[in-house]
């Protein structure tokens, strides 16, 4: 019987492998055989979680066709990689990727470290921050207080509480866009909702349009939806969104959804201004796409210069084009896992009768701590005070990086949670290969991208200030000498295998 689970074709594969940059090799530098420059290539996408665990390879013929390499090459990569225990072969089933006993299993999305860990590793891999005290001590108190006539109940809110979901619909209109509780739905967190709509429009097989860069978890929900991602670049630095761009794909791909995330977009921070969002909107109503507008970072303005546009859902009127959704999560804890959908009624009600499948409901305990938030005045405060921790995390890593690694290159945003770094010509794989190894855990690009792009990149969040600021750049830097080096970073010194 075959032990793999999924399968990778050639094409896939050599892209994948084609998309990590090489340095240049330096005087006296010796590159590696072939097929150890291939082994590596393979290991390290096994490591990052782009190829999956127990993924069937192609054929040792049909990839070294689609490498231009020969037959040898590939077959001795592959006995390399056997070797190491990243690769297992049967007799009539073909290989497949494993990892050895004792490695720690890759994350395909970007997990946030056990707390156990966090003593000797930096981790700049999770965008959150801690709760902001007193206000979630405060907010569960609050909730405890209100509790008791819902555990009379069954305690089942497919919609979400009814107190809550009006909340949410008066601060909508507060915003300037009037909302019946009717267009509310209580999801668990952001990542929720999104899953219920995709669910809902996308379909297997679907087609939806991307940022490229975009959120790397929901890059990876969506592939698991069975989703066929259509990425559409992002313009050059906090430019954002090039609307002759995402104008062409919608017409001529013709997704069924449109995913964006207007507000400090994740990864680079990127606002979106009034102009871009109007003409998003237009788009997506001609093309007929449904687009899903993640507004969680929109609280998140970090400097006083900055003035928010209309929310995306305020160029839509009828309702008919935009889904919007929110969260607890960034803004306040990631902890407080709860989210909300924005839209017309008639969509309301299909998310709450598929949810019946799902999960059923969101926990009855946060959702009060979070009205209890919004009634009360607490999440101004506490979100207030997330901005300043951001804020200095912020200045004090962007101090730090450019003091240690001058040669990389980004923009500050004015708000948000992360900053988009091009690593100095670097590989952002092998930058978090190595990090491993220097204590401090950092998401390569390519996990923001679609088939491999954004290889010289990396995301780093604002989770840490002052001299963990300055410890967490100086590990980066160290991680960047190994790379440069070309040390050991596993079976041997990790090297680009290029085609």
């Amino acid at each position: 019987m075959a032990q793999w689970t999924s399968a990778v074709g050639a094409a896939q594969l050599a892209r994948l492998l084609t998309s990590q940059q090489d340095r240049p090799a330096g005087p006296g530098t010796r590159r590696p055989p072939a097929y150890r420059a291939l082994a590596d290539g393979i290991r390290l996408l096994v490591l990052e979680g782009r190829v999956p665990v127990a993924a069937r390879l192609p054929a040792e013929r049909e990839l070294a066709v689609a490498l231009s390499v020969s037959r040898t090459t590939v077959a001795a990569a592959y006995e390399a990689l056997r070797a190491e225990g990243f690769l297992e072969s049967r007799r009539g089933a073909g290989s497949w990727t494993a990892v050895p006993a004792g490695n720690p299993f890759p994350a395909r999305g970007l997990e946030p470290l056990p707390p156990e860990a966090l003593g000797s590793m930096i981790d700049l891999g999770c965008a959150a921050l801690p709760a902001p005290e007193p206000w979630l001590t405060r907010a569960v108190q609050g909730a405890l207080e209100e509790l008791p006539p819902y555990a009379h109940t069954h305690g089942d809110y497919p919609a979400g509480l009814p107190a809550l979901r009006s909340m949410i619909a008066e601060r909508y209109t507060a915003r300037g866009i009037p909302t019946m509780p009717e267009q509310i739905m209580v999801t668990t967190g952001a990542m929720g909702a999104i899953d219920a709509i995709c669910h809902l429009f996308g379909g297997r097989g679907e087609r939806i349009a991307v940022e490229s860069p975009s959120y790397a978890n929901i890059l990876q929900l969506m592939r698991e939806a069975g989703a066929r991602l259509v990425p559409v670049a992002m313009a050059d630095g906090l430019a954002g969104w090039d609307m002759d761009r995402w104008r062409q794909v919608l017409r001529e791909a013709a997704p069924r959804i449109a995913y964006v995330v207007a507000d400090f977009h994740n990864p680079t921070g990127a606002l979106a201004d009034e102009d871009q969002r109007r003409r998003l909107v237009d788009a997506a109503r001609s093309a007929g796409t449904v687009l899903v507008a993640d507004e969680t970072m929109s609280e998140l303005w970090l400097d006083e210069d900055v003035t928010m546009p209309r929310p995306v859902c305020g160029f839509d009127p009828a309702g008919s084009t935009v889904i919007t959704v929110g969260s607890a999560s960034k803004a306040f804890w990631a902890g407080m896992r709860i989210g909300w959908v924005r839209a017309a009624p008639d969509v309301i009600r299909s998310l709450v009768a598929a949810r019946a499948y799902a999960d059923l409901g969101t926990p009855v305990l946060e959702q009060l701590a979070v009205n209890w938030l919004f009634a009360t005045g607490g999440w101004e405060q506490a979100v207030e005070l997330r901005r300043g921790q951001a804020r200095e995390n912020r200045d004090d890593l962007v101090a730090a990086v450019r003091r240690e690694l001058p040669d990389w290159e980004f923009e500050v945003p004015k708000g948000g949670l992360t900053v988009w770094a091009r690593a100095g010509g670097l590989s952002g794989s092998r930058l978090a290969e190595a990090g491993e190894r220097t204590g401090v855990r950092v998401p390569s690009g390519p996990r923001f991208g679609v088939d491999g792009a954004f290889e010289g990149y990396v995301r780093l969040p604002f989770t840490v200030g002052g001299p963990l600021a300055d410890e967490a750049a100086a590990r980066l830097a160290a991680a960047a000498r190994l790379v440069q080096s070309g040390a050991n970073l596993g079976a041997e010194a990790p090297r680009t295998f290029v085609a």
